[in-house]
Order: structure tokens, then C-alpha cells, then sequence
């Protein structure tokens, strides 16, 4: 094998490590970006969080106002959601045994 050959498999594998190095580049910087967006993303959690206890406050205080029993309330809610969801289940074919 002459120098012609050797100079093309040198610039084959210079050609192949840019392209890995330019993927590495991209695939960095998108990994900066999730970071960010997760980062974004648990500060929108964290104030959704907040807002969703003041509320509950709010609402146990107004029901405690009324003599309205939470717990009951929301023992009845529970109740209903699941027999909701049973009911799904049950007529798109996806039902479990329990």
C-alpha cells in the first residue's frame, strides 16, 4: 500500500472524527437545553404546588365556615372517581378482577 492509500484512510478517519465531534457538540448543547427546560419545568411544579395548598386551605376554611365535613367530601369524591373509572373500563373492554 502506497502513501495515496494511507493519506485516504487518514483522511477518512479526519473526516469521521469532525462528524463525531460535531454530533458531540449538538448532543451537548441539547442536553444544556433539557436541562433548562427541566429546570424551568420544576419551578412551574413547585408554583403549581404552592397555588394548589393555598387553595386547599382556602377551601377547607370556606367548608369549615359552612360546617361542611372535608373528609367526607372528599372520601365521596374518591368514591365516585373510581366507580367512574370502573365504568370506563367496563364498557371499553379494559376491565381488571380484582
Amino acid at each position: 500500500m502506497g502513501l495515496g492509500g494511507t493519506a485516504k484512510k487518514l483522511q477518512k478517519v479526519a473526516s469521521l472524527a469532525e462528524d463525531s465531534y460535531q454530533k458531540m457538540n449538538e448532543l451537548r448543547e441539547q442536553l444544556s437545553q433539557l436541562r433548562n427546560e427541566v429546570e424551568s419545568t420544576s419551578k412551574q411544579v413547585d408554583g403549581i404546588e404552592r397555588d394548589l395548598a393555598e387553595q386547599r386551605a382556602l377551601l377547607e376554611a370556606l367548608a369549615e365556615q359552612q360546617d361542611l365535613d372535608v373528609d367526607s367530601i372528599i372520601a365521596d369524591a374518591n368514591i365516585e372517581d373510581i366507580a367512574a373509572d370502573e365504568n370506563e373500563s367496563a364498557s371499553d373492554g379494559t376491565a381488571t378482577a380484582e
